[in-house]
């Protein structure tokens, strides 16, 4: 059954009262969209003057992206314009569509903002729809720049709209700037990362919290020492998917597959560690730019499929544990390779953690969301992200756009033969 969504209003909201600052960023995108069941006055006029509130002080996001003097270096000039607010109804319940439970039954594109006529979409920091369904229910649709903020960054922003919905006089995290206090080491040469358009099936899977809990305490016997539901997704994950490609590649008669190099690389928040000296613990707090470091756990193929699931485990908190000292190295230059350049190839899953970024505890006066959906996937970059399922449900959910349809049946096989195992 087809729903429709109808979008009735489109206008740039600009902060309700003059603000300003430096400009700062780059463009790369990533969205998502929310429920909720609500009532009362209705979720999009209230969004929208909270909206204009929040920009007062996140200023960067009511700007334009601009050339910077040096050429080729793309800027934030904060001039205030506006975000770019939708307004649209759906002519149906939450409840008929699942709470957008996979699969969508509406496509994500209704429920994401249509770009600003006459603005490039790589332009304008920040688009918002909000979207009204009848039961008075409704889902935000963000697109958001990720440059200007990393996804701690963009999840502390949404909070501060939802404080102001909620009618609170200020967000109850006041926002820090404090780009000057992240080292800035030489920048090494690189050439343009080559992207290769990869063919990708997207698979999900829900794992609960007993199949979770079951890993973390195998391996605190194995090895002393805790992990977290993360290091069991991302785990699980990896060794599923080389799994395929080893199996896939030894039923073609290769078997080089087994000792070629496979990585999982995610993305680790250093604000604890790159924000230093006076009022660091502040900055580190309110912060919402890029604070982040890749972390890349690299194995053979072979090793990460024939292992057990603890070992797994094992590699990838090795690598986590390097990351206080690789972050050090960085900061005085320490590398000869830009770590930040990251490799985009088949061999390479990048795995996301949308469950700490705060956006499933933005309430804009009806509770928290019932769900949050991440659309953050390329063509390039074979992803998992690791959300929670929608509420009442508890434990982890794994979406992912990582392998391609060769390797899709024995990746889904190996993934919820775990999420079944007793």
């Amino acid at each position: 059954m087809g729903f429709t969504v109808t979008r009735t209003s489109r206008s740039l909201v600009a902060p309700s009262s003059p603000g300003g600052g430096a400009p700062w960023g780059g463009p790369l995108r990533v969205s998502g969209a929310g429920a909720r069941s609500g009532g009362g006055e209705p979720a999009r006029v209230v969004i929208r003057e909270a909206l204009g509130k929040a920009l007062v002080e996140y200023h960067p996001f009511a700007g334009r992206f601009v050339e910077g003097d040096g050429g080729g270096e793309v800027a934030v000039a904060c001039t205030g314009e506006g975000a770019w607010f939708v307004e649209a109804t759906a002519a149906c319940s939450l409840e008929e569509v699942k709470l957008l439970d996979h699969p969508m039954v509406i496509p994500k594109e209704e429920l994401l903002p249509e770009p600003a006529p006459d603005v490039q979409p790589l332009d304008i920091p920040l688009m918002m729809q909000v979207t009204e369904f009848t039961c008075g229910g409704f889902v935000v649709g963000l697109i958001s720049v990720h440059t200007i903020a990393d996804g701690l960054g963009a999840g502390q922003f949404i909070n501060a709209v939802a404080d102001y919905a909620r009618g609170l006089a200020k967000p109850r995290v006041s926002p820090v700037w404090a780009r000057d206090a992240i080292p800035d080491p030489p920048r090494m040469p690189a050439p343009p990362p080559r992207l290769e358009l990869l063919d990708l099936r997207y698979f999900t899977v829900d794992l609960s919290p007993d199949h979770i809990a079951k890993v973390k305490s195998a391996f605190f016997e194995s090895t002393g020492h805790r992990c977290s539901a993360f290091d069991v997704c991302v785990a699980k994950t990896w060794q599923a998917r080389t799994r395929a490609l080893v199996a896939a590649a030894a039923a073609a008669g290769d078997d080089d597959q087994e000792r070629r190099t496979v990585r999982v690389c995610f993305f680790a928040n250093t604000r604890h560690l790159m924000l230093k000296g006076d009022g660091a613990a502040a900055a580190a707090t309110g912060f919402y730019g890029n604070c982040f470091y890749p972390v890349a756990a690299v194995a053979s193929g072979g090793e990460v499929a024939g292992a057990d699931i603890v070992d797994v485990v094992r590699i990838v908190r090795d690598a986590k544990a390097r990351l206080a000292a690789d972050v050090a190295r960085w900061a005085v230059g320490g590398f000869e390779e830009d770590p930040y350049e990251l490799t985009f190839t088949y061999d390479s899953l990048f795995v996301s953690d949308w469950t700490r970024l705060g956006f499933l505890d933005a309430d804009y006066g009806w509770g928290t969301p019932s769900h949050v959906v991440p659309f953050s996937y390329h063509p390039f970059m074979a992803v998992a992200v690791i959300g929670a399922p929608p509420a009442p449900k508890l434990g982890a959910r794994v979406m992912t756009m990582c392998v391609e349809e060769a390797h899709l049946p024995e990746f889904r096989d190996q993934m919820n033969a775990f999420a079944a195992a007793n």
